[in-house]
Formats: C-alpha cells, structure tokens, sequence
C-alpha cells in the first residue's frame, strides 16, 4: 500500500515536472549582456571599441633605448597574441630607438601597432623626435603627471596637437597612483562641506572618473576627435575598478581599456584579474584589455597574454586556442596519466596553433577533454570534440577515445600519449583541411 502511494506521489511530481517550461526564462539565453555601443578607434590595423572584439594588449619590460632586445620582446609578445603594445618613451634615447624598433618589426613582417607610454616629458621628446612621434600608432598620456599647475593643461595640449598633427589615436589613462592633486583636493574640499560627506575612497573614485573625462572634454576641445580617443582609469583594488569602470561606461561612450594597474605576482595577479575585469565583460564593459602580472624574476613576459586571451575565451567572448577540458583529479586517479597527457596535449596543441592557423581555418574553436576516469570521462569526452577517458586506479587499463560524441577506438599500452597526440592532429587534418570531409564522417567506422 506505502509502495503504491510513493509511486503515485513519484508520478503525481514527475507529471507537475513535465507540465512547466522545458526551458526556463532564465535559462533560455548564458552568455555576456551585449557590448556597450563605443566609439570605434583605429590604432594602427586593429580597430578598438565600436563593437569590434575585445583587444588583448601587453606592454614590454625592456630598456626601449636597446633597439634590439626591445623589439625582440615585442616580436614575442605579438607571436604570443598580443594584438598591440606598449613600450616606456621616457627619455632621449629612448625615443631615438622608437623608429629603429618599428623598422626591426617591419623587417620581420610584423606590424603589431606600438603605443608609447609618456610621463612627465612626453611634450618634449614627441617634439624633439618627431620620427618617434610618426613610428608610434598611439600616445598613451597620464593626465596626472604631464605637469603641474597651468603648466599641466599646457604640456596636455602640446602632446594632443602633436598627435593630431600625426593623425595618432590617444589613450588618456588616469591612475589612482598618480593622480591630479589639483582635482582631488578640489572634491575633497567640497566634500567635506557637505552635511552627509562620502568617505575618502568613494571621492578620489570621483576624481578618477572626472580626471579621464575632463581630459578628454579639453583633447576634443583642441581638436582631437572622438574617434582618435580611448579612456582608462586604472586602480589596483578590484572593487574599485569595478565601480570606477561601471561609472565611467554610464556617462561617456569613448572606447575603454580595462586593467588594474597593479594586479601582483602569481595567482594573485590572475585571479584579481580574472575577477575584476570579468565582472565588467560580463556586463558588456570593456573594449581592450591588458592583465598586468608581476613576472617572476627572469619569468616570461607573454604570460600575461595568455591569461588575458584565457579570459576572454572562457567566458565566451572570443576564440584563440583549442580549449582542453581536464578534470581536477581525485582519490580515484592516484597515478599522473590524465596530468601529464592534458598538460601534453595543451602544450602540443599551443606549439601547432601557429602552423594549424595558416593550414585550418577555425581549428581555434576545437575542444578536447582529457580524462581521468570513468566517472565522468566517458560523459565528458562525449561533449568534446575528441575526447580521451582515461582508466582511474583500479580500473581496466584502457583508454577509449571519443571523436564527435562517438566512441572510435581504444587506446592502451605505453604508446598512448603519442597515438592520442597523432589523433589530435589527424582530426585538425580532417575537420578543418579545406575542401576534406569531416572527422566523425569515418573514423568511427
């Protein structure tokens, strides 16, 4: 009678279940809101802003007066999928090498655009080298730092002429360390005034906000247009570039470029990162990024690039590589197989993306999933393109492989890695070689 009734309820559920929605409102649509309508800005051959895809960007640790070890640098990080970047012109000689940079570039048949970064001096050394000023594709001025008092306006103007008259984009980038004192002790006076003062943070945020968009205002007012500019206002607290950001895309449509000025070492710059600047894209905030990570002494530059083109791709914004999909591990994988074949598989699949790129339009959309288990493995590899299910500890030793949602073969042995990596590629082959018949088509057969 009990097992009765619990049928009934079962069914009674079961039925209520089926009746609503198959998809919930909610549901329907998992992605990011639509990109903040912006003013398109042409830096060099990449157009920011104006709905074109979010920009990755670096900037170089060299001493820009050393031509070569500069413009090596610059080679790595656009070969690595930075699409423009920075250099420091902070002195004489650093300006001097600019052409000799771009002419090394050039020579490689690299035209990644080159931004040069000016502080203090940037008056003067983009009108004593005026080859400088026509080599860089964009001028990066901090508004807090062109000079002091009426002195500021005046050297802010000089560098807004300079890049009209060599028809530059520029990117007015105010930063909470170097702000305008001017400006900041203004808002903190007329706040204090008030019968219910904002606390200290929320006013110098203001002031950040007002710093990039006053600026701006005075560039258009000299005759810059609005297509020749791009706003930052940098911090290295991820609440407050949240906040910043948010404000500034609400009162101004100038294409933006996001980052925390300082995100740190490690993890801790990858996750601050990731957790600020992911927040603002999801929001449709954003037209080009740059993930500022503090290398490790003698690390690698390009790190930063990777991690800002994994950004974008996790949440869906853009494709770059191959995504690999491999689980965390746990007591049921004791050995480092699936480890050591995922971390195979991704290197591999990054060392071939360079050739791959030329040869097979679209390989960057391929996803593999390496597997440690039969948990989840065979579920896994199914939603993968290819995917490889790997035996957990007690397991049968055999390792099938999935192509297209379809079990194909079966690996084993101590030649795994290499036969799943020649799969890999013979799918790429497949699927992607122009005018050739789709992978699944037969070799599942």
């Amino acid at each position: 009678m009990l097992a009765r009734k619990m049928l009934a309820a079962e069914r009674s559920r079961m039925d209520a279940l089926t009746a609503a929605p198959i998809v919930a409102p909610g549901l329907e649509a998992a992605g990011p809101a639509p990109r903040r309508q912006t003013i398109a800005v042409r830096v060099g051959n990449v157009t920011v802003g104006g709905g074109a895809p979010v920009v990755v960007q670096s900037m170089t640790n060299t001493d820009t007066a050393d031509a070569e070890g500069t413009a090596r640098q610059i080679a790595q990080l656009a070969r690595a999928g930075s699409e423009i970047v920075r250099i420091t012109v902070d002195r004489e000689e650093a300006a001097a090498a600019v052409p000799a940079i771009k002419e090394r570039l050039l020579r490689q048949g690299l035209d990644t655009p080159i931004v040069g970064d000016f502080h203090y001096n940037g008056h003067l050394l983009l009108s004593k080298f005026p080859n400088c000023a026509a080599a860089l594709d964009k001028y990066r001025i901090n508004p807090g730092n062109v000079g002091f008092g009426q002195k500021r306006d005046r050297h802010f103007a000089t560098i807004v002429e300079l890049a009209i008259k060599h028809d530059k984009p520029v990117r007015i980038g105010a930063n909470w360390g170097s702000l305008d004192d001017d400006l900041l002790t203004a808002l903190m006076d007329a706040n204090a005034k008030l019968p219910q003062p904002a606390n200290a943070r929320a006013v110098t945020r203001e002031a950040l906000v007002r710093s990039a968009l006053l600026s701006a205002a005075l560039a258009e007012e000299i005759g810059l247009p609005r297509t020749k500019i791009i706003l930052s206002a940098k911090v290295s607290a991820v609440q407050d570039l949240i906040t910043v950001y948010a404000e500034l895309a609400r009162r101004a449509d100038y294409a933006l470029h996001l980052g925390l000025t300082e995100a740190g070492m490690g993890t801790k710059g990858v996750v601050a990162s990731a957790a600020s600047m992911g927040v603002l894209l999801q929001q449709g905030i954003g037209d080009t990024i740059r993930v500022s990570l503090t290398p490790e002494p003698g690390g690698d530059r390009t790190r930063e690039v990777t991690v800002a083109q994994e950004m974008l791709q996790t949440m869906g914004l853009r494709t770059f590589v191959p995504l690999v999909a491999a689980c965390p591990g746990c007591g049921r994988t004791t050995s480092t197989t699936f480890q050591e074949l995922a971390f195979e598989v991704q290197d591999f699949i990054r060392t071939s993306m360079p050739e791959w790129k030329k040869r097979y339009p679209g390989v960057e959309t391929l996803n593999v999933a390496v597997m440690g288990c039969i948990v989840n493995g065979p579920g896994e590899s199914k939603h993968a393109d290819i995917g490889i299910s790997l035996p957990g500890t007690g397991e049968f030793p055999t390792a099938p492989v999935y192509l297209d949602g379809k079990k194909a073969m079966t690996l084993r042995g101590p030649s795994l890695r290499e036969d799943f990596k020649k799969i890999v590629e013979d799918y790429v082959a497949k699927r992607f070689g122009v005018g050739r018949p789709a992978a699944g088509a037969d070799a599942a057969e």
